[in-house]
């Protein structure tokens, strides 16, 4: 059976693990809430109402083709790219192509970021496995003007950060989404979080200091891991409401 993504990739342990997953929705939940093109995320209402549950659904769509067959990684694509069509259809006019750009370089970028701060520096080969994947994620959706390789890639998304993101409304009631829904503890960690791994570009947008709180705690936790411990810190630091999807995205526990 051909795979969408190798059974030894990085993309696959990376992806493998909750606590970097869970980096990755840390960082474009603040991404997310400063594109140009978040008001297409409130169409439909399902955002504002319930942030974190929809960032997970998009966390499980790119899980579900990274650890999938060619032709169910496939399946997949073609029913978001048909999801979204509908939204589309409902609203009168398309969703720009560079949006929907945006959103994959996002998993481009978290993904490495998420990965480097809590597992190892990648090498630009990996970088390159990591491009590739969702390269071609983005090529099934049809998406046009993508760059080939990571090294291409590099340039462009500085220049998506510099033209597509912007403080807005959104942004503001966004974050007052994940307040409410997180608790104030909470949402302190997550705004720590992701000053760990948000581009520059998005730090000075949002205001966030150079220095995250929870810099000295990412070696603890690392320990912690070892120590087969890590999952009572996120019994305290994650709702409960999100536990079993949380315990969901450990394919590589440990």
């Amino acid at each position: 059976m051909q795979l969408f993504v190798d059974e030894n990739s990085i993309v696959r342990k990376i992806w493998g693990k909750s606590d970097t997953v869970l980096f990755i929705f840390a960082g474009a939940s603040a991404e997310f809430a400063l594109n140009k093109a978040v008001d297409w995320l409130y169409f439909t209402g399902k955002l504002p109402s319930d942030p974190i549950g929809r960032l997970f659904s998009t966390v499980r769509y790119a899980k579900k083709i990274v650890f999938a067959s060619m032709a169910e990684a496939n399946n997949a694509i073609d029913g978001l790219r048909q999801i979204h069509n509908a939204v589309e259809r409902n609203r009168g006019f398309s969703i720009p192509d560079w949006a929907y750009r945006d959103v994959l370089f996002m998993l481009v970028h978290y993904s490495i970021a998420s990965y480097e701060l809590l597992e190892k520096k990648l090498s630009v080969a990996e970088k390159e496995e990591v491009y590739n994947v969702f390269y071609r994620v983005g090529e099934r959706m049809g998406l046009k003007a993508l760059p080939l390789t990571y090294l291409e890639w590099l340039p462009v998304r500085d220049a998506h950060l510099v033209e597509d993101l912007q403080i807005s409304k959104f942004t503001n009631d966004l974050f007052q989404q994940y307040k409410k829904h997180l608790g104030a503890m909470r949402f302190k960690v997550l705004t720590e979080a992701q000053k760990l791994v948000v581009p520059n570009h998005v730090r000075a947008l949002l205001h966030f200091n150079d220095f995250s709180l929870l810099t000295p705690a990412v070696p603890i936790y690392k320990i912690s891991r070892l120590m087969k411990m890590d999952w009572l810190l996120k019994n305290i630091l994650l709702p409960s409401d999100y536990k079993d999807q949380i315990n969901e995205l450990d394919v590589y526990p440990g």
